[in-house]
């Protein structure tokens, strides 16, 4: 919770407001949000009942509106804080518009941002359409903006769900099999092979033995060279005993990507939804413990949801008051503290 000399921020902390937020967020003190994580109202792709962004005439002027509230985002969060912005795209006259980029190039272009990671949510259940001449849209872009180099992120807590899912590494008999064959076809030295066989069975006791999940091995003149990051001492390893061997451990490589299904809320005519999955990944790897968010299109209240599950505090704006309502209802319902498995 923020200190008492903090008294302009108090009255926001843990609360769901109904109002305009390019309005309602100049109330919120400079540098004292942690996070920012929203979805605005696409461009002309839902009726969410209460007029405001997303029913402009043009891309043009919803971009505009949109950079409102953007500019105020900057400003209250702080300079070690993130700003996450989720934007579905608008096909016109058969040609999508583009209208995430565009709105990410308006952010760079506008205010005193770096865009450090586009992550891309795939959607495993889309909705079921039958397009004749073009396939179903089921990603969506999550704009991640900084202020400065000097922000939080905490990896460890990324897609830790997809680690401990992984289970235990298998184990199997015939594991590494297949490149002792490629040893023995291979072009290297007697010497060569002997020491490739050797640490190949190394590696594969690693494996059984569970201090290693997997390996991959490349062996001169069969694979294609390394390159990049750390290529320059497997290129000399390649070079001097024709094979070099890659371990690996445990954790998943943390890629741009999350992968969650579309979630409903029965009762909730909220017409988009954001999933808690993906909020709470990005929430964890973005935000310290009791750190705040703020959503400025709260909408369903996932965020306010997420945070307070996560223990963070919260900050929730929207223009619509049965949003509003139905958000603090949810709310009511959390007892709080961590049930995510991140």
């Amino acid at each position: 919770m923020p200190e008492s000399d903090d008294a302009p921020l108090l009255r926001f902390i843990d609360q769901v407001l109904v109002g305009d937020s390019s309005i309602l967020l100049k109330s919120i003190p400079d540098n004292s949000v942690h996070m920012v994580i929203t979805s605005p109202p696409y461009y002309l792709q839902r009726d969410y009942g209460s007029g405001g962004i997303g029913r402009e005439t043009s891309v043009e002027e919803y971009i505009d509106n949109l950079m409102q509230v953007f500019s105020e985002c900057v400003r209250v969060v702080r300079e070690d804080g993130h700003i996450v912005f989720n934007i579905g795209d608008k096909y016109e006259s058969g040609s999508l518009l583009l209208v995430p980029w565009r709105f990410a190039t308006a952010a760079l272009e506008r205010a005193p941002v770096k865009l450090i990671n586009s992550i891309t949510w795939v959607k495993l259940n889309p909705t079921p359409r039958q397009f004749r001449r073009r396939l179903v849209p089921s990603t969506e872009p999550f704009f991640d903006f900084v202020k400065s180099g000097n922000y939080y992120y905490n990896t460890d807590a990324f897609l830790a769900t997809h680690d401990l899912l992984k289970g235990r590494p298998k184990t199997t008999s015939r594991l590494g099999q297949r490149y002792f064959r490629l040893i023995d076809e291979s072009d290297l030295t007697g010497e060569q092979k002997e020491l490739a066989r050797a640490e190949l069975q190394e590696v594969i006791d690693e494996v059984h033995a569970g201090k290693i999940s997997g390996f991959r091995m490349k062996i001169r003149g069969i694979h294609a060279p390394a390159f990049g990051g750390q290529g320059g001492g497997r290129k000399i390893q390649l070079e001097r005993n024709g094979f070099t061997i890659i371990r690996i451990h445990g954790n998943s490589i943390k890629r741009d990507v999350i992968e969650s299904p579309v979630e409903t809320i029965k009762g909730m005519r909220h017409p988009a939804i954001f999933p808690e999955s993906v909020v709470a990944e990005l929430v964890s790897l973005l935000s310290p413990p009791d750190g705040i968010i703020l959503d400025p299109f709260l909408g369903s209240g996932t965020t306010a949801v997420v945070a307070k599950k996560l223990g963070r505090h919260f900050i929730g704006v929207d223009i619509n008051p049965e949003y509003v309502q139905h958000a603090r209802e949810r709310l009511r319902d959390i007892s709080g503290g961590i049930d995510y498995i991140l």
